[in-house]
């Protein structure tokens, strides 16, 4: 990229979300050449809103068993891979989708369990009072009718039934529109963890909201392979 090039851009970025966050992002960005650094904010959504609760038609809402989830693994227009497909359903993580006819319109993935994150060597364990909802995704022809927001509403619903408190997530700071995404949503976030890698090893240094939510980030237990299909957080709503 030439400096004239990157100089248009941070002005175009400037006018469009402030100098303040222009210059968190360019900081981020120059410092990600040279090692990994990322400040995560978690958040976590516990109160049911209505105007979400109701699916229109011709969308149907349902949990996605695995013989359906391997139909649709096979568009790769789905965004679901094989390999993380694998993984997912071998530690017990559920998809709740948004069909439209035959085909899948939209979905999220709810795990109880720990969950790889981006990078890849780190997990994030939502603890036993919350489900981490992680890989949001609105095929592209069904964006714009707040599907992201229903399905995960539905999903939050079902599992309060089952005695938990709420869904639990998680946001890369420089990532703004998402961030206003999830709080136009109703995620609420409660503190931000820095993620560090130096020397071949991470260090996480999480605020008082993730510890007072039970909510950790930490390496994983397995070594992660590339091709493996790792589990990745983050939506696109």
């Amino acid at each position: 990229m030439t400096a004239g090039t990157a100089a248009r851009r941070i002005r175009s970025s400037t006018a469009t979300i402030g100098i303040a966050r222009t210059l968190h992002d360019v900081a981020l960005r120059a410092a990600n050449r040279v090692l990994v650094l990322k400040f995560l904010k978690g958040m976590t959504v516990e109160r049911l809103h209505a105007e979400f609760l109701v699916c229109p038609d011709p969308y149907r809402p349902m949990f996605l068993d695995e013989t359906m989830l391997r139909e649709f693994g096979r568009d790769p227009a789905n965004d679901i891979p094989k390999g993380f497909l694998e993984e997912a359903l071998s530690k017990g993580d559920e998809c709740y989708g948004i069909l439209a006819g035959d085909t899948l319109a939209a979905y999220g993935w709810y795990s109880q369990g720990p969950t790889r994150i981006d990078p890849p060597e780190l997990v994030l364990r939502p603890g036993d009072r919350y489900i981490y909802m992680y890989k949001g995704f609105t095929h592209p022809g069904h964006r714009g009718r707040r599907l992201h927001a229903i399905g995960m509403s539905l999903a939050l619903q079902h599992y309060q039934t089952k005695g938990f408190k709420g869904l639990v997530s998680y946001v890369e700071s420089n990532n703004f529109s998402s961030l206003a995404s999830v709080v136009r949503m109703g995620y609420e976030i409660f503190g931000t963890v820095c993620v560090l890698r130096m020397f071949g090893a991470y260090r996480t240094i999480a605020g008082a909201g993730w510890q007072a939510h039970g909510v950790r980030i930490e390496p994983a237990v397995r070594r992660f392979e590339p091709g493996s299909g790792a589990l990745v957080g983050g939506s696109r709503p």
